[in-house]
């Protein structure tokens, strides 16, 4: 959804991924990014003392290198007698990133011969370790021999894998390998999901939260009208997750739904619900006869004491279905391969299991994820495949906190970045859409507006690119000197500085926040 109905407040949502560690020179290049970034919003008015919207940090950064050839625009076609699905024209500009990308290509189109650095989607960029990505070649190999081809699988899964997701993630939950339905992604569940509930239902989501619960809901119908005077839809109840309230709903003044969208750790706050808090929401759920869609796909970068699964919680079987993924924790995002757990006893108010219904819709929808990837997948859960995520698990955890040191050290408040691959920061502004065409085109950095994510946000993701484009690095080196009226010879290429404060000063970082050790490691990008 990309209306904006705070006129107030600006938002962005950042990405900063990387698949190479931050030198101590250069996290200082990196950071001078952000610092221009803060110049510019300095320059079209933003005080950074003021506090009222928000942006949310991830950690992966990268750039990207683009033809200036594009499409001119599509052709006029032949109209048939099929009229368009109403539900799709009550979708509100387009989902984000596709809007978002529309507004690249015109960037691009225009400067041809800038080099766009893309703060964006939460793609990860670390390179997935070689025993996961051996796991699934010497699979991929056996097909080629008569004793190692397989044609189709399961639809649900292989039951290997389903038990090594319910041994590993669930132990002591009561969750066996056959209420685990493997599948090529979690937001293509979100979609299976939505087709299993229909239209007739009513769904309460989180706010903000992830545009695909309200965009699925819509396309099934059960949003209602889009009602542009608070850019929500009519029928979908919207939990106010802010800082106000610890970013967990009063649900106390909550309307009754059947389905409750829930995200912990919350995408794009960063925020990880805490015992009591889903305690609160499984007792709420089994009061009003709903049932929750819980998504964990964040749940491998909780550190502080909170559930990583709904079924942690007395009683989570009898009202919740759980989707999570291997994309964030496994590097999976381009290789597709994700899950969701619907317990035996999760019933229809007719008394009949969901589970069955489910398992209808996955043989009837899917032919089961691709054999090779769930290899991989299989290859994940192993000692020593669990232990190497681990690894590029806290690298990004790393990355989050020298976002959160900078944004700290402008004095703006930080939620976030600890449990979760997303700082969330209080951020000033008007429309986050005016804001990032300003950003775009004064500094050819493309950030993500928050309104996507619900009115008045700006949010960015957690992962980190470490280790820049040389050029680049020195273009935009050269461009702060510039700003603070120094001369380039005098500032210490192997220093480690943040020009992010507010009269644009140097603040030393260490090597050890700068990860300056692992400078060696490969920079292919995923």
């Amino acid at each position: 959804m990309l209306h904006d109905s705070s006129e107030g407040n600006r938002s962005f949502h950042y990405g900063f991924l990387s698949q190479q560690p931050l030198a101590s020179a250069t996290l200082g290049i990196e950071t001078v990014k952000l610092g221009l970034l803060f110049h510019y919003l300095k320059q079209i008015g933003i005080s950074f003392n003021a506090c009222t919207s928000y942006l949310s940090i991830s950690v992966y950064v990268y750039w990207v290198a683009y033809s200036s050839k594009s499409n001119n625009g599509s052709k006029l076609g032949h109209s048939t007698e099929v009229p368009r699905n109403v539900n799709m024209e009550s979708l509100q500009s387009g989902y984000l990133f596709p809007e978002i990308s529309m507004r690249e290509s015109e960037h691009i189109r225009k400067h041809p011969d800038a080099r766009l650095i893309r703060l964006g989607i939460g793609d990860t960029t670390q390179p997935i370790p070689d025993i996961i990505t051996s796991a699934m070649a010497e699979h991929a190999f056996a097909l080629s021999t008569v004793k190692g081809y397989k044609g189709y699988g399961a639809e649900q899964g292989n039951m290997a894998l389903r038990t090594a997701i319910a041994d590993k993630f669930y132990k002591d939950m009561g969750i066996e390998g056959d209420e685990i339905f493997i599948s090529d992604g979690a937001q293509s569940d979100i979609s299976r999901l939505q087709m299993l509930l229909g239209s007739n239902v009513t769904v309460a989501v989180q706010d903000p939260s992830f545009p695909a619960y309200i965009d699925t809901s819509v396309i099934v119908g059960q949003a209602g009208k889009f009602l542009k005077e608070t850019g929500k839809y009519r029928n979908i109840v919207y939990m106010n997750c802010r800082p106000e309230n610890n970013f967990f709903p009063d649900l106390s003044t909550t309307s009754r739904t059947d389905i409750i969208f829930f995200c912990s750790p919350n995408n794009p706050t960063g925020h990880a619900a805490t015992w009591q808090q889903l305690k609160k929401l499984v007792e709420f759920a089994k009061a009003n006869g709903s049932i929750i869609v819980y998504d964990s796909a964040y749940a491998a970068y909780i550190t502080d004491p909170c559930p990583r699964s709904i079924y942690e919680i007395p009683g989570a079987r009898e009202v919740a279905i759980e989707i999570s993924s291997f994309s964030k924790f496994a590097g999976f995002t381009g290789v597709r391969l994700g899950w969701t757990v619907v317990p035996e006893e999760l019933r229809y108010s007719n008394g009949y299991p969901v589970i069955k219904d489910f398992n209808r819709i996955v043989c009837t929808c899917f032919n089961g994820a691709s054999n090779i990837v769930q290899a991989g997948g299989l290859a994940c859960l192993s000692p020593d495949g669990f232990q190497a995520l681990r690894t590029v698990i806290d690298y990004y955890k790393e990355n989050a906190k020298i976002i959160v040191d900078a944004f700290q050290s402008l004095g703006l408040k930080v939620n976030g970045g600890k449990n979760a691959p997303y700082v969330w920061v209080q951020f000033p502004g008007s429309s986050s859409w005016d804001v990032f065409a300003e950003i775009l085109e004064k500094t050819h950095i493309l950030t993500i507006p928050g309104s996507g994510f619900g009115p008045g946000y700006y949010i960015a993701e957690a992962y980190v690119l470490r280790k820049a484009h040389k050029e680049k690095m020195k273009k935009m080196e050269e461009e702060r000197a510039k700003l603070e009226g120094t001369d380039l010879a005098e500032k210490h290429s192997s220093s480690c500085f943040s020009w992010m404060g507010k009269k644009m000063h140097p603040r030393r970082i260490s090597s050890v926040d700068c990860a300056g050790k692992e400078e060696d490691r490969c920079d292919n990008k995923r």
